[in-house]
């Protein structure tokens, strides 16, 4: 659990300054439990350069809670939480300042956005909290102002647990929740999941994760886990303390996601899924007579193949829909051998190029366009897909046929370049198992939204 805040100050010598508006949200990782706001008087003078840069006064002052008629509810929404801020150092240290100045020792753990962010997305021009939301497509309201910082960095924290691939921000949050070093409650763990799309992290009491999983309904994979009897399920059984999420909305998403990270963390009992994803592949080649020829093979790291498949079977039935749809030769396509023309002539789908009858010209632009359709090579483009709200999209940005990795964004922010794209991606590796997973998810979901580039 987190709490998400910041606070405005009024200036003045170290440890004088005093707290003139504070701004918490508790959040769980995923959405806001709990919210906090409001003004204090600080019982001090206000330095004048401060009141210019957040437009708070005195007079606004004048009938706000002093900071001791705050401070339970301070203590109440921050307990058991770790205090997220942009600075932490310097929020902590007012904060603890303030009790202090009660008799009250507060002590809480930080993370700290703008160290995480130098981490997470190198290479910024600035790390305020500012100019970093700018470079994001963080909509900011209220700058300077408690509220509209803390919902800025909230939204930027949002933005590094997505971009935390070694997962360091969440194993470190449930090795510090003392509620973590309880004896795990099976029950209390599955009921506390939803029934939602996403990436899911088994961890053992020290936080670190053991297993790596995806699936459409969390709720239901984990309750499969904890009830299992294999071997493998009754040794994670035993070592589990605690079970996190992340929602992604998208299929795709969570496949890509999965992968990536289980290479990244390489836990425990994720060995068997560390293998590749694909055991056959589709290859052209071009024929004495200048056909192009297409061949299913096993897949092999030194060829670059059309397309991909976990079965030979799915291979087949791919191309015996293939050859339907483009109208191309069962003899080409090396599933009717022959010597003469192949079945498909004989009823009139087949335009005669197993006997040259038909031009290589002609009926290599089809088997092109097979190629393009089902192939991602050189191309430009970011899949669209479903978002983790309503309100949001995911994005999956793909540069001259590399997979560049995938992020989110809002509805009412508009991707209009395609810098502002790879502003908000979190880069992930391309290799043979990212290009199968997103040929193979566009070759079962035909209504997927591409955009071009040139469309950007």
């Amino acid at each position: 659990m987190y709490a998400i805040l910041d606070i405005e100050t009024t200036g003045g010598k170290y440890n004088e300054e005093g707290i003139t508006e504070i701004a918490i949200y508790k959040f769980d990782g995923h959405k806001v439990v709990d919210k906090f706001i409001s003004l204090v008087n600080p019982e001090r003078e206000i330095q004048p350069f401060v009141v210019n840069l957040t437009g708070i006064n005195a007079n606004m002052l004048r009938n706000a809670p002093k900071f001791y008629e705050v401070a339970k509810r301070i203590v109440e929404i921050t307990d058991d939480c770790i205090i997220v801020a942009h600075n932490a150092q310097f929020d902590n240290r007012i904060l603890k300042t303030e009790f202090k100045r009660l008799g009250f020792g507060f002590k809480r753990e930080t993370l700290c956005t703008v160290e995480l962010s130098k981490r997470l997305i190198p290479g910024q021009d600035s790390y305020s909290l500012g100019k970093l939301s700018r470079s994001l497509g963080i909509p900011v309201s209220d700058r300077h102002r408690a509220n509209g910082d803390a919902l800025a960095t909230l939204k930027l924290f949002k933005i590094l647990l997505n971009k935390d691939l070694n997962k360091y921000i969440i194993q470190d949050s449930i090795r510090l929740e003392p509620k973590r070093q309880m004896e795990p409650n099976h029950k209390r763990i599955i009921e506390e999941l939803p029934s939602v799309t996403g990436v899911y992290y088994i961890h053992d009491e020290n936080g670190k994760i053991i297993y790596i999983g995806k699936s459409k309904n969390i709720k239901h994979r984990i309750n499969q886990h904890l009830t299992d009897t294999s071997p493998k399920s009754k040794k994670i059984q035993l070592l589990v303390a605690a079970v996190t999420y992340e929602t992604t909305g998208s299929e795709l998403v969570a496949l890509l996601k999965e992968s990536e990270e289980i290479k990244q963390n390489k836990p425990l009992y994720n060995r068997a899924l560390r293998r590749n994803l694909f055991t056959h592949a589709l290859y052209s080649f071009k024929d004495d007579n200048g056909y192009i020829n297409l061949k299913i093979d096993k897949a092999d790291g030194r060829k670059n193949p059309i397309t991909t498949f976990s079965t030979k079977q799915s291979a087949k039935s791919f191309l015996f829909k293939a050859i339907e749809e483009f109208e191309l030769c069962q003899k080409l396509t090396g599933l009717y051998p022959s010597k003469t023309s192949c079945f498909n002539y004989t009823i009139k789908s087949c335009h005669g190029a197993c006997i040259k009858k038909e031009t290589p010209e002609s009926y290599n632009e089809r088997i092109n366009q097979l190629i393009k359709k089902n192939s991602y090579n050189n191309q430009n483009m970011v899949i669209i897909d479903r978002g983790r709200d309503i309100d949001e999209r995911s994005a999956i940005l793909i540069e001259d046929g590399v997979f560049k990795g995938l992020g989110f964004f809002d509805l009412n922010y508009q991707i209009n370049t395609i810098d502002v794209l790879r502003s908000i991606i979190t880069p992930m590796e391309n290799n043979r198992d990212t290009q199968h997973i997103i040929q193979n998810y566009l070759r079962k979901n035909k209504k997927l939204k591409i955009i071009h580039f040139n469309n950007l």
